[in-house]
């Protein structure tokens, strides 16, 4: 691992992708840019499981939910695939879009003690950036993300619920597949190389713009992202990953939704701050017929969670993916 790594550092004295560790884990996006006329292709699952409550940064009961609302949330598992294209038209500029397909299912209680599912699915907004390298020498490298966000993903799910049946009614704000609202997705992300290391720090945001056809506009989000992998040969590497992230509340109302009734109808309880940490490893064809195809998988658990109001709390995240570049 010592002399082919060494030798492909030393003879090209830039940051490469051409190792196990030449991607961040693969729940990062935006990670790494490409050389002149390469194409990738990826695919990402990414599993998010939610269940029991936070006030603030300390654990909620149901029964502190129901004093104050008819019904409360209890669990909240999502599934999202993930789809992506990145083409590099020179060796300082990458673009890249990204679609996704989420499904996600919530579990509610009353204070009837009666408990019921929501269930919500859809292709979520497309996401349109160019990724441009400022600098990449002495093993290392700097560039910057401008996207936009298209609100394609929907913010009119409906279901049956108790109070509503047989007819269906505008599901909260969290069952909602899009943001409707043209957002924009800007990041600045820095690598780094050694022979038996390599670290990256990135800071991305978003920015959301007027309001969506249903009067609310979703928080803004702010993220710093870092993580270390280390390779452990040619075709596979290790990953730590710890990220500090805002998201604010959402903004304005919802008129067909009733905030007395379910916490995830109140926009008092939206917008969090929260740190997570994630391992993982990747696995890399560096020849013969699968060069260039890489494997990531990492699981991420939450540090800390300071809710606005009563909210589920993130469990454990799993993501796994497939990138081929060509």
């Amino acid at each position: 691992m010592a002399i082919t790594i060494a030798q492909a550092q030393e003879k090209t004295s830039k940051w490469t992708s051409g190792r196990p560790d030449g991607h961040a884990p693969i729940s990062v996006m935006g990670d790494h840019t490409h050389s002149k006329g390469e194409w990738m292709f990826s695919y990402r699952y990414m599993y998010m499981d939610m269940e029991d409550l936070n006030r603030g940064s300390s654990d909620a009961q149901y029964s502190d939910a129901l004093s104050q609302y008819m019904i409360t949330p209890k669990s909240m598992p999502m599934n999202m695939h993930m789809l992506g294209v990145m083409y590099a038209p020179s060796n300082k500029l990458t673009l890249m879009a990204m679609i996704n397909h989420t499904s996600q299912e919530m579990t509610l209680g009353n204070r009837m003690g009666g408990e019921f599912n929501t269930e919500s699915s859809g292709f979520g907004d497309l996401k349109l950036s160019a990724l441009y390298t400022f600098f990449n020498k002495n093993s290392q490298q700097l560039h910057a993300q401008v996207g936009i966000s298209f609100p394609t993903g929907s913010i009119d799910e409906t279901d049956v619920t108790p109070m509503s049946t047989p007819n269906e009614t505008i599901l909260p704000y969290p069952m909602q597949i899009g943001s409707g609202t043209y957002d924009a997705n800007l990041g600045l992300t820095y690598l780094k190389q050694w022979e038996y290391l390599s670290f990256g720090s990135q800071i991305k945001g978003v920015f959301r713009f007027g309001e969506n056809d249903n009067e609310y506009r979703l928080g803004n989000e702010y993220s710093i992202n870092n993580w270390v992998a280390m390779p452990v040969n040619e075709w596979f590497s290790f990953s730590g990953r710890v990220k500090w992230a805002a998201i604010e509340k959402i903004d304005g109302t919802n008129p067909d939704l009733n905030p007395m009734m379910v916490v995830t109808a109140d926009t008092a309880n939206s917008g969090k701050t929260y740190a997570e940490a994630g391992i993982g490893f990747n696995l890399y064809a560096f020849k013969g017929s699968l060069k260039n195809l890489r494997f990531g998988f990492e699981a991420a658990l939450p540090l800390y969670q300071n809710m606005n109001g009563i909210q589920l709390k993130n469990q454990e995240t799993l993501t796994l993916g497939l990138q081929y570049s060509l």
